[in-house]
Order: C-alpha cells, then sequence, then structure tokens
C-alpha cells in the first residue's frame, strides 16, 4: 500500500498536474485503513493457550491508557494450534513510557528500541508501533543500498503494520474484545499455507536482506508456499547478503538449521542461491564430485540433526558447522599433504585457512571454533588402535561428537566402515576385551610382525 501512495506521489507531482499535500494524504489514508476485523468467534485463539505474563502485560498497558496487542509469530502460531516460542506484544505507548508502567523492564537496542518486560526467565518483548515517515533524519537512517541502519520513527497501528515483513505476522490480536484486526489479508494467506511480503519485495529485500532467509525459514518452519512475487526477486538479490553484519548472519544460521527443519532449509537456500552466500566454500565442495558420486556427508548429518531433535535428544553447533565444513578442510588439507606436509599439520593449518575464510560471512564464535577443530583433529586419531592412545582417546572431552562423526563418515563412503565398527565395540567391551583389541601385532620369526588372527588362521589351515 506504501508502494501503491509513492506512486500516487510521484504521478501527482507532476508539472502538468500537482494536488495538494491534503489530497495525498487522504489517498494515503484511504489506502491504509482497508481492514478486516475477525471477532472472537471467527478464529480460534483463546487466552488459555497464552502466556500469563504476556496477558498481563497487555492488561496493565491498556489499564494505563495505551493500545496493546499480541503481534507477530505468536499470532500465527496459535492460529496454526502451535505453542508460541515467544510473546511480543506492539503497543503506541514509547519506551520510555512502557518502563514507566513497568519496574520489571529495560531498555534495549539502537536500530530500533524495544523494551523487555521480565518476569522471571520469561521476556515479554515490547515495541512501539513503527512508521514509516522519513522526514526525521536522525530517527530513520538508509544505508545507499537500500538497508535500514537505524529505524526509531514511531507512528500508528496504520503504519506499523506496513513495517512488518510478511502478511502472516501482520496479525493483531486485540486484548479488549479479543479479536484479531488484520490489514494486509494475513488471516487469508494463512488459511491458503501462503507467505506473501507485505509491499513491493524488491524493496522490502533491500531494507534487509535477512528477509530473505527469513522468507525460507518461515516457508520450511509453517510448511507454507512461497508467494511467486515475493520469491523471484531473491535469485537476484541473494548477493545483498554479504553485506549484513556476519554476527548477525550467525544468529539466523542458528536459527536456521536447529530448528529440526534443516535438511528442507539447505534444499531451499541452494535453490534460491543463498547458501553459497552463507557457506561459500562448502558449495564449491558440493559442485564437485568425490570418486564419481555426489557428496552426500551434509545432507546426512543434517537428516541426523533432524532425526535427534524430533527425539528431543541435544544437537550442538559446533558439530553442524564441522559437518558444514569438513569437505572443505579435507580438500585443502589433501593438498598440503600432497606438497610434503605431515599430515596432522596439513589438517591443522587447513583448518585455520578455511575457518579464516567462513567467519568474514558468518561470524562464528571462538568457542565454537574451538570444539570445530577438536572434532576434526581427532579424525586422524580414530586410526591409532594399539597400546595406551585408544584409552587415552576415550577420556576426550570431544570424543562422542567425534565418534558420532566418524560414524556419519563412515555411513557416507568417507571412512572405513570396519574402523566404525572397531570403536564401537571398544566402547563397550569389558576391560579384558579392551586388552586383547588394543594388543600389539605378534612378531614372526624373522623379525616380520605377525596378528594373532593370521596365526589361527595359519593353525588352522
Amino acid at each position: 500500500m506504501k508502494a501503491i501512495f509513492k506512486f500516487f506521489k510521484k504521478i501527482f507531482s507532476t508539472p502538468e498536474t500537482e494536488v495538494e499535500e491534503q489530497e495525498i494524504a487522504e489517498i494515503k489514508q484511504s489506502s491504509t485503513h482497508r481492514f478486516k476485523v475477525y471477532s472472537r468467534s471467527e478464529h480460534n485463539i483463546s487466552r488459555s493457550q497464552m502466556s500469563e505474563n504476556a496477558i498481563k502485560v497487555l492488561y496493565r498497558l491498556k489499564k494505563s491508557g495505551y493500545e496493546a496487542y499480541l503481534v507477530g509469530g505468536c499470532v500465527r502460531d496459535l492460529l496454526l494450534g502451535h505453542e508460541p516460542k515467544d510473546f511480543d506484544v506492539a503497543t503506541n505507548a514509547s519506551p520510555e513510557e512502557v518502563k514507566k508502567v513497568f519496574r520489571n523492564c529495560r531498555l534495549i537496542g539502537r536500530r530500533f528500541r524495544l523494551a523487555h518486560v521480565y518476569f522471571g526467565r520469561e521476556i515479554i518483548e515490547v515495541a512501539t508501533f513503527r512508521s514509516s515517515d522519513t522526514e526525521d533524519d536522525n530517527a530513520q537512517k538508509v544505508h545507499e543500498d537500500g538497508r535500514l541502519l537505524r529505524d526509531n520513527v514511531f507512528g500508528s497501528i496504520e503504519d506499523d503494520v506496513w513495517r512488518r515483513d510478511f502478511t502472516v505476522n501482520a496479525l493483531y490480536y486485540n486484548i479488549r474484545d479479543f479479536s484479531i484486526i488484520d490489514y494486509t489479508g494475513g488471516m487469508e494467506d494463512h488459511s491458503a499455507g501462503v507467505l506473501r511480503l507485505i509491499g513491493d519485495p524488491d524493496t522490502r529485500y533491500r531494507e534487509d536482506p535477512v528477509r530473505m532467509l527469513r522468507a525460507v525459514r518461515f516457508a520450511v518452519k509453517l510448511g507454507f508456499t512461497l508467494d511467486k512475487q515475493t520469491a523471484q526477486p531473491i535469485y537476484e538479490l541473494a548477493g545483498l547478503l554479504s553485506g549484513i553484519p556476519a554476527a548477525r548472519l550467525y544468529d539466523e544460521v542458528l536459527k536456521m538449521f536447529l530448528s529440526g527443519k534443516a535438511v528442507q532449509s539447505f534444499e531451499m537456500l541452494r535453490h534460491y542461491g543463498l547458501f553459497k552466500l552463507l557457506f561459500a566454500q562448502s558449495e564449491q565442495c558440493l559442485n564437485t564430485e568425490e570418486n564419481d558420486f555426489p557428496r552426500v556427508f551434509i545432507a546426512k548429518a543434517l537428516e541426523n540433526s533432524d532425526k535427534r531433535i524430533a527425539e528431543e535428544k541435544s544437537v550442538t553447533p559446533y558439530f553442524l558447522l564441522s559437518a558444514f565444513l569438513w569437505e572443505a578442510v579435507q580438500s585443502q588439507a589433501k593438498l598440503m599433504a600432497e606438497k610434503g606436509e605431515d599430515e596432522s599439520f596439513a589438517y591443522q593449518n587447513a583448518a585455520d585457512q578455511v575457518l579464516a575464510k567462513q567467519v568474514k560471512s558468518i561470524a562464528i564464535p571462538k568457542r565454537v571454533t574451538q570444539s570445530m577443530r577438536e572434532v576434526w583433529q581427532l579424525q586422524l586419531r580414530f586410526d591409532k588402535r594399539i597400546g595406551a592412545r585408544p584409552y587415552r582417546l576415550l577420556g576426550h572431552p570431544r570424543f562422542r561428537a567425534a565418534y558420532d562423526f566418524l560414524l556419519l563418515r563412515a555411513e557416507t563412503g568417507g571412512a572405513e566402515t570396519e574402523l566404525a565398527d572397531w570403536w564401537t565395540r571398544f566402547q563397550q567391551a569389558n576391560e579384558a576385551e579392551k586388552k586383547k583389541m588394543t594388543r600389539p601385532p605378534r612378531r614372526r620369526k624373522g623379525g616380520k610382525m605377525k596378528s594373532k588372527r593370521t596365526k589361527v588362521k595359519a593353525e588352522n589351515g
């Protein structure tokens, strides 16, 4: 609707025809006040599904004379019958006014000021209605490529709705009469299972390129299809992600791949050309074959991750990221080894180089990269199965993750199945069996080594 207003403004500002500012304001007003209210009987949301603390915030703001609505993902998820991860409130109260209402409140954010109301471990986020008015240069700042760098322009609910990203995320639950207010056709899109951007997609993606990742994440999470006009610009604008702070992209990657829908997210990211902006080295490896077969290691790691989440088991970021970059590390280490470098040092140096490139696009914390290095380096130690080495490896803090990584490699043809089976048996064996498994091969006459298995076989003819 904002685009329609801009279009009219551009036409009416030509020398041939001039329209008074009042008339333009009337056009804007008539276009933004078209909304539909769904009464309590027309939707399935009940207060019994909501956080008690979110309801407290809504009623206290209402009692203090302010408008207050549940908005965003919580309304969308409640309509689906899902339990929301968190509850967000939108209000016409300024952040400072919200803080006066709640003593358990803290203001955060620079790009856009928010109020966090604390109830023990639960945080209810309260945001003031935003506006698209750019007259206040101190409150709003836009980069030359269209990215919104600072956005503290406040407005009304009619202004706020056009600043939200997707129609299904722009539904407002009104605590006054328990209705849902819909300005963008979000209820119809919700029923149809369609994810649609509000406004002109090209402009909205340029304002915040991360919306392309959010489009993929929400489509996968909700099982919705991307609206054609929402999807089409992504192919052309994917490169804008390179201008996003690496720390922010790290957070988005975790949301994407630790959601239980990692495989679908991976496939969709590759489809739209977004994955190569996040993991360029991984994409390069995926575009090559290994022994005339497609590389499936990453896909298998994501499949296992989704399975663990479905079984309510833990999944660590470092394990998944190790899987994403393993083949890049292997390829680099192989090149170094071919030049005569010791295998262990080759892998260490390869890890340094791969991670140095990766953190430029995704700022992986040092504590995570350290764990990734350990998982990679331990893969070399699995070959050492004689003497005390297996016992020391078994006691390593990262052994379990490294062992799971070995199983994954064996499952996808990157390691010998016999090696993985040996380590599985070794963990389950009693002390006597462990000693037999780690005993050095016996020497034959003449100084040559002869294993016990070979000797028994010879004796049995």
